[in-house]
């Protein structure tokens, strides 16, 4: 006879080994790599910023298993593959073409406040360049065949209108002075001999022309210089002054405002007592300088929903970017803050690892919000997959050129998911950093790239396309 104990010791045992099923099924469908954890925060997460949501380990270690979350307005999906979710490349477009749907205002700015924007108009040229025929060298004017009759006096860069020379004459003359009528040729200083103070013999041959430079021999006016769509470079700002510009008409740069959520976040010293540094927000703000925002603040919110529609529903910044908060836990107010406030949901997830709770919200005609994981390196690749080519758009600038290299050695990759690793470049070939889980910052701060890794990997000297970062780019100044 079966007793009430042995019963219920039997539905215990059944009911422990029907979740171990679950949970291996779940493992299988959503496992990381050896050297990826995954990022997709449990229901209930202890801490809902940055670092401290807990994640499904890769086969290096024993983790919680991968998430099960409800989508808004959904029902449960499992992490692996994600309903709903967008393809890392599609994502990327979609913030393209968002941010090209924007006009960005236009205005004229002085040269030396132009430095980083993108030009509205082409730039022609004013003038001939040179605009008018220029010596090359410091030396001597000479006018005919030689030996020469040294002329008195020196011409100097700034005369005006030096006279005209003489048949046989030659005159002193400094690199950049404007060239006297009927001159033949300038002659290098280290290759005359003059003797008795009054002729000029040339130690080398002389060649009508040389060292001479001819008005009009860089452009013309009205040649075009640079079309509309180039950013403005200290290099460009010298191009425009020799042209004669003292200002030009830009796209003025994007406003942009970076919301750090976390109420377990310090803002100096060391961690304690289960609360940790904000180390997004020293970040985020230069990162989005040097896509080309113009950063008007960087603000810590309360960890609320109502906090944080108002900081949305009050921004008055063309992109508002948030950190944390992304996923659908009970800490998480990103999407119920950007349903209160009628925002459109254009990305809600992206199939990349780590990063994948990353969203693109369109707030209003104008504004946009880019909501990044918590998880440091997660954000960084919601700052590389949906920032940048927004802000590139809005800034009037093209996408940047897609570069790619062979990678160093075999990498793994996620069963369903694009991933984003750290590299650096050696030897022409992309290296893969080893501090690349999406808690991690170790790895991106020796970086030059973020290699993109199709599902399922890829094997050493596979080609992979490179995102640069700022710092190789020439993004920082």
């Amino acid at each position: 006879m079966t007793t009430p104990d042995a019963t219920a010791g039997a539905e215990e045992d059944r009911a422990v080994r029907e979740e171990r099923a679950v949970r291996e099924a779940l493992a299988l469908v959503a496992q990381a790599p050896v050297d990826e954890p995954g990022d997709a925060p449990r229901t209930a997460p202890a801490h809902r910023g940055q670092q401290t949501r807990r994640e499904p380990e890769g086969a290096g270690g024993a983790g919680p298993e991968p998430a099960v979350r409800a989508r808004p307005g959904g029902t449960a999906a499992s992490a692996a593959p994600q309903h709903g979710a967008t393809d890392w490349d599609q994502a990327r477009q979609c913030a393209a073409r968002a941010g090209s749907a924007v006009r960005g205002d236009v205005h004229r700015v002085r040269l030396g406040q132009a430095l980083g924007e993108v030009l509205a108009a082409p730039l022609e040229a004013l003038t001939d360049l040179p605009s008018f025929d220029t010596s090359a060298m410091d030396g001597w004017a000479v006018a005919g065949p030689g030996p020469w009759n040294v002329r008195a006096g020196d011409i100097l860069a700034g005369d005006a209108h030096p006279e005209p020379l003489a048949d046989g004459a030659a005159v002193r003359i400094a690199t950049g002075a404007r060239v006297p009528a009927d001159t033949t040729a300038v002659i290098r200083s280290e290759h005359s001999r003059v003797e008795a103070g009054r002729r000029l013999f040339a130690q080398a041959d002389v060649v009508p022309g040389q060292d001479i430079r001819p008005r009009g021999q860089e452009c013309r006016a009205g040649d075009l210089l640079l079309p509309a769509g180039s950013r403005v470079t200290p290099a460009v700002l010298g191009l425009a002054a020799a042209a004669g510009y003292d200002d030009l008409q830009t796209v003025a740069r994007p406003c942009a405002e970076v919301l750090v959520l976390g109420d377990e976040l310090l803002t100096e010293g060391r961690p304690r007592e289960g609360l940790i540094r904000d180390a997004l927000g020293p970040m985020l703000g230069p990162w989005l300088t040097a896509l080309g925002a113009d950063v008007v603040g960087t603000r810590r919110i309360g960890d609320t929903e109502d906090a944080l529609h108002a900081a949305i529903s009050g921004s008055d910044a063309d992109l508002v970017l948030t950190t944390g908060g992304t996923a659908a836990g009970p800490v998480d107010h990103v999407h119920p803050a950007l349903h209160r406030a009628g925002a459109e949901l254009l990305v809600d997830g992206v199939r990349v690892r780590p990063g994948h709770p990353m969203l693109l919200a369109r707030l209003d005609a104008r504004r946009h919000l880019v909501g990044l994981p918590g998880n440091p390196l997660a954000a960084v690749s919601g700052l590389l997959t949906l920032a940048e080519p927004l802000l590139r758009m809005l800034s009037g600038q093209a996408l940047r050129p897609r570069s790619c290299a062979p990678v160093g050695e075999d990498v793994p990759g996620h069963p369903h998911d694009t991933r984003l690793i750290p590299v650096t470049l050696r030897a022409e070939l992309a290296v893969p950093l080893r501090y690349n889980g999406p808690a991690m910052l170790r790895g991106i701060a020796t970086a030059d790239a973020l290699a993109v890794v199709p599902p399922h990997g890829a094997k050493a000297g596979q080609e992979l396309e490179l995102l640069d970062l700022p710092w190789v780019a020439g993004g920082f100044t």
